[in-house]
């Protein structure tokens, strides 16, 4: 797909997560928004090796939402590819749908439960040790990176030269209670990943052409892992929402929501 294709399924996508959102008047809208090109990217763009009517085949690139309150945008994302009906969507969070609110093996396209912060990364580090020719992926919220859990994988990736695994932090800058600065500062988280031993890179995480291109870096990356940091406007596309940490985790109203439809489809 062009880019300019992409972009206009992302935003098709963007509110696809809020309407789904909006129906259960429960889930997270914030990050879900922000993580858009970024898994439209993987899963439209040519990157992520995967199979939508064999989920489990075993040649498959793995892709593991650590940041699972972002799973609205998962599943928008991962029901228009053919993992599952869209008809699904009208279930998100409701009693035994196959949309909870975090994202759970059940759900096909899914590799592993997301929600407990801080886990995601270590889980990735199993799968790139068990997958040496298969690629993982994983995407981390910055607020994130204030679980210790994510620097042990982060050593542990470095120490086992592990090229086979990129990590994506999504870097909007805010969490559910503020500013990560005020909060707790997670920067400078380039130098961070540096220090563990990582390939660095800095992108716009709304620009397909350097979110692509780095992708394509990364899985041809060998002997060190990647991390990319992505910066993001938490609330993407959803004037209301936009850099708005209020929106972390609260539906839209129906006025939001119609505003967010006119900006997303113009």
């Amino acid at each position: 797909m062009k880019n300019s294709e992409l972009q206009i399924l992302a935003n098709k996508l963007r509110l696809i997560a809020l309407e789904m959102i909006s129906a259960a008047n429960s889930g997270h809208p914030g990050g879900s928004l922000s993580a858009m090109d970024i898994l439209v990217c993987l899963y439209f763009g040519g990157i992520l090796k995967h199979n939508p009517k064999k989920p489990l085949d075993p040649r498959r690139d793995f892709f593991v939402l650590s940041k699972g309150h972002a799973s609205a945008g998962l599943y928008a994302v991962l029901g228009e590819r053919g993992f599952f009906s869209k008809k699904e969507f009208a279930s998100f969070r409701q009693v035994n749908s196959n949309l909870q609110g975090h994202p759970t093996p059940h759900t096909p396209g899914v590799e592993v439960s997301g929600g407990s912060l801080g886990q995601g990364l270590s889980f990735s580090v199993g799968l790139a040790l068990a997958n040496p020719r298969q690629h993982v992926f994983t995407l981390l919220g910055d607020g994130e990176l204030q679980e210790g859990q994510v620097w042990e994988a982060a050593m542990s990736a470095s120490h086992f030269k592990l090229g086979n695994l990129t990590a994506i932090v999504d870097n909007n800058s805010l969490q559910i209670d503020g500013a990560n600065s005020e909060v707790m500062t997670v920067n400078p988280i380039d130098e961070k990943f540096r220090s563990f031993g990582w390939h660095v890179v800095a992108i716009d995480g709304h620009n397909f052409t350097e979110i692509l291109r780095e992708l394509e870096k990364a899985k041809r990356a060998k002997n060190k892992p990647t991390a990319i940091i992505a910066q993001t406007v938490k609330g993407k596309g959803a004037p209301c929402a936009e850099n708005n940490f209020a929106y972390h985790g609260v539906a839209l109203s129906t006025d939001e929501l119609a505003e967010a439809r006119k900006n997303l489809s113009s």
